[in-house]
């Protein structure tokens, strides 16, 4: 209520000023007409002076005296008829000088209600910094956070080989449940795959068996699925797996992305901002969180009171991997130089595959080199993997069948 009583009045003060001005018009001790008539009586003077000097004639001076005298009489006659003064007509500057003030005051509350935030508390910097050391402080922990925020896991329907796979790797798992590799392969399909809580309870075990070992991916994955698993809030246990992973590798991308998720959602957009446009930055073209970064970071940057432009956005790398003739043409080569190709080509794929993902062509690429290499079991579990990623996609599944029947893998899923 305060400030519209503080806008009001500085509305009215402004409005006030202008009508002011109105009201006082040009105004002054004498009319108009009468400072005509002080010129014409100057004129009249000057013409007997020129008579005088030889400059004109008599009967130029006589006409001059016609002209001025008529004008003279024509200022006098306004004079009598027009106003005692030289200021504006009253009524209508008053009339005048009541609207602007009302339309003045109105269009400022109005333009303040459309474009302004009417109701909106006043914001210092200290309060909105303890405000947002609050909301850190009592951040949900990850079960109210998926209590309240959370939704109900939909988990997709695989084909019927991957899920005797899923099947296989679940029951191998529970067999070895120390198995890095396991853990690892079954916490990505049942994410794949929708199963959120399974996919949560796999990458804590493979998190828990690696101990030290432990990489930052390994730390941002389970944060990514603690947060999917929230609705995409940020827990307690979500930020410490946060920032375990940063404090293994700072520049981790999914971390940072992330982080910067956090900060929005504690009030801290100016933190946000500085995050995501170094992250946007150091990013490769394509890579899989670039869209959801843009869609946040001018909103962000709007917040934090910044200027900011989106620069423009690059076209995704498609630094391609092996292709079916990069296979043909190793097969004239030695075995050990065939071997070292792929392998450096497999090597750069599946790293690419595993930072920002692919389409389907570049995962049957890779299933068909690993056959090439006789690593089966891997192009298996690869292709196990990219079955959950492209479930639902007849031509996708299709495409990475052949390539698993070129790796030699019995019905397209199993190793011969």
């Amino acid at each position: 209520m305060i400030f519209w009583v503080i806008a009001a009045i500085l509305a009215l003060a402004s409005s006030g000023l202008i009508a002011a001005a109105l009201l006082r018009g040009r105004a002054s001790a004498a009319p108009p007409a009468a400072y005509d008539l002080d010129v014409y009586r100057v004129q009249l003077r000057d013409v007997d002076k020129d008579l005088a000097r030889g400059i004109i004639t008599k009967g130029e001076a006589e006409r001059l005296r016609t002209e001025v005298s008529r004008r003279i009489l024509a200022a006098d006659t306004q004079l009598r008829q027009g106003p005692a003064d030289g200021g504006q007509p009253r009524v209508a500057g008053r009339i005048l000088a009541a609207a602007l003030c009302v339309l003045v005051t109105a269009g400022a509350l109005a333009g303040y209600m459309l474009l302004g935030s009417p109701g909106y508390e006043d914001q210092p910097r200290a309060a909105r910094l303890a405000a947002s050391d609050a909301a850190r402080a009592d951040r949900l922990s990850q079960s109210e956070a998926q209590a309240q925020f959370g939704v109900p896991e939909a988990p997709t329907e695989p084909p019927e080989d991957f899920a005797r796979l899923m099947t296989q790797l679940r029951a191998a798992v529970e067999k070895r449940p120390d198995d890095a590799r396991g853990l690892a392969l079954l916490a990505r399909n049942e994410a794949s795959l929708g199963n959120t809580g399974a996919a949560v309870e796999a990458q804590g075990r493979l998190i828990e068996a690696k101990g030290a070992d432990a990489t930052a991916a390994d730390h941002a994955f389970l944060a990514d699925l603690l947060i999917t698993a929230a609705g995409g809030y940020v827990s307690r246990e979500a930020e410490a797996a946060l920032r375990r992973a940063l404090s293994l590798d700072p520049g981790q991308p999914e971390a940072r992305y992330y982080l910067g998720v956090y900060y929005d959602q504690v009030d801290r957009p100016d933190a946000a901002f500085r995050t995501w446009e170094r992250l946007l930055a150091d990013s490769p073209p394509g890579a899989a969180w670039i869209a959801p970064l843009r869609a946040q970071i001018v909103a962000a940057a709007g917040r934090a009171g910044i200027r900011y432009s989106l620069p423009p956005e690059a076209a995704p790398d498609t630094a391609p991997g092996p292709s079916a003739a990069d296979i043909d043409a190793a097969g004239d080569m030695s075995d050990a130089e065939r071997d070292q190709m792929i392998r450096g080509m497999v090597d750069g794929l599946m790293g690419r595959l595993a930072q920002q993902g692919g389409p389907p062509e570049d995962w049957a690429r890779l299933i068909a080199a690993l056959g090439v290499l006789g690593e089966t079991e891997r192009a298996a579990a690869i292709h196990a993997e990219a079955q959950g990623t492209f479930a639902g996609q007849p031509e996708a599944l299709k495409l990475l069948e052949d390539a698993a029947r070129r790796a030699g893998l019995d019905g397209g899923g199993a190793a011969q």
